[in-house]
């Protein structure tokens, strides 16, 4: 007998099927077709790293759902989802990046055969997962039925979080907390990048209050530097340097659920310019967190995030936060509310935000963030609870040996200096280029 795993209760899932069908309704659509990974596990339960290939959940008025991926998957359906196992559909591997058919043939195919060949059906077209290619072959192979846009309907009923998704996202911040307290604790000068995102790595899958941690929808972020204007970019093998501040911006994740934590650490003395930014963004998160109360906007959160900013004489264009949960890869972000000047969406009780006001300058960055929930009173909960400072370590000027990579408590007996236009990794050559088969 096959073994589920199924992270909540019935009624949970019971409560999102009902709140995803009264949405249905609302925008008359008799099936619903859904893609997005996080949107199919919300609903279901399925959890797999099969989403590079065709696969979704079917939405009926008035049946558990079905889900429909390739054969070799659907063994992993029955091991996640809740439905019983005459509710997972699969297509032969034939049509896995075929050029003569296409796997939303067969998807057709059963949705004829279960009643919707002349359904109005939703799909997700603004969605990482459904490509132009498999809406041009499904409209095709349904031609009575009405294919209309349904982006974001699942999206906007995970917006007000349950009491049994929370467990899970401060189980995530746990984790979170674990990641930057290591981070603090080892980043010197002279350490390679690479071995800061193992070890930042390992702290994130050993979890943390013994629950286990799962991988997250974003990899580390922590450009140093001139390089933290840009805020999107990763590692390389390059040691961290003295007079720069790096933001690393990392989430713990638990059974799909993120709490995404961002710190600055500054290895030197940190200049005035950048000491003034780092008050003004305490102060503007600060007044921001009051903003963020059940019955406010989000863009209450925004504007009071805006005015320290603004008297410190710092403009930021972006907006400063987005609603969280569950996600897979490439964004942990639902991609619903954002906190902005603009959002007029308003607040209740449940909803979980990154805050996430980064500073991205002309030659250097900040990011100090948190991520909250909004509270039946009162200011919003910080799910994590770490200094909302930038962590400065003043005399970290040493390279460590490679076998202290990981004891950041230590020195080494010596270091090596880093000497003008040298990358700190001594030794180094450079492979010649590999031919290509």
């Amino acid at each position: 007998m096959i073994r589920k795993d199924i992270p909540f209760s019935a009624a949970e899932y019971e409560r999102r099927l009902n709140r995803t069908r009264i949405a249905m309704e609302a925008s008359g659509l008799d099936a619903l077709f859904v893609t997005d990974p996080s949107n199919m596990a919300w609903l279901t339960g399925y959890d797999g790293w099969s989403f590079y290939v065709h696969q979704g959940v079917i939405v009926l008025k008035d049946a558990d759902p079905f889900w429909w991926g390739r054969r070799q998957d659907a063994q992993g359906a029955l091991r996640t989802v809740w439905m019983e196992d005459a509710h997972v559909l699969d297509y032969a591997d034939n049509y896995v990046q075929s050029i003569e058919r296409h796997p939303m043939q067969d998807l057709a195919a059963k949705l004829a055969e279960l009643g919707q060949g002349e359904a109005r059906i939703g799909v997700e077209m603004e969605n990482y997962y459904y490509t132009a290619k498999a809406h041009h072959a499904l409209t095709e192979a349904l031609p009575r039925a009405t294919i209309e846009d349904a982006t974001a309907l699942v999206n906007w009923q995970r917006a007000v979080k349950s009491e049994e998704e929370l467990v899970f996202m401060r189980r995530a911040a746990r984790i979170s907390e674990r990641i930057i307290d290591g981070l603090v604790e080892r980043v010197s000068a002279g350490v390679p990048k690479n071995e800061i995102v193992a070890e930042a790595y390992g702290d994130a899958i050993r979890g943390a209050d013994g629950h286990w941690g799962d991988y997250p929808a974003i990899v580390p972020l922590l450009p140093s530097g001139s390089d933290a204007a840009a805020p999107h970019l990763t590692w390389n093998g390059r040691p961290f340097a003295g007079g720069e501040a790096t933001f690393f911006e990392v989430s713990g994740c638990y059974r799909r659920y993120h709490a995404p934590l961002c710190r600055t650490i500054f290895l030197g003395t940190p200049p005035d310019e950048i000491r003034h930014a780092e008050a003004a963004l305490i102060e503007g998160l600060e007044d921001g967190l009051d903003a963020a109360r059940a019955g406010n906007r989000a863009c209450d959160v925004a504007n009071a995030l805006a005015l320290p900013l603004e008297r410190a004489g710092i403009e930021r264009g972006a907006r400063c936060g987005y609603a969280i949960g569950l996600s897979y890869p490439p964004d942990w972000g639902e991609r619903t509310v954002s906190l902005r000047p603009e959002d007029q969406t308003v607040l209740m009780p449940g909803m979980t935000f990154h805050f996430m006001p980064g500073l991205w300058m002309r030659d250097w960055g900040m990011e100090i963030t948190e991520s909250i929930t909004i509270r039946e009173d009162g200011p919003a909960e910080t799910l994590c609870n770490r200094p909302r400072k930038m962590f400065v370590k003043e005399h970290e000027q040493a390279i460590p040996r490679p076998a202290d990579i990981g004891r950041p408590d230590r020195l080494p007996d010596g270091f090596v200096g880093l000497e003008p236009g040298d990358d700190g990794l001594p030794g180094e050559q450079a492979e010649p280029p590999r031919r290509q088969n």
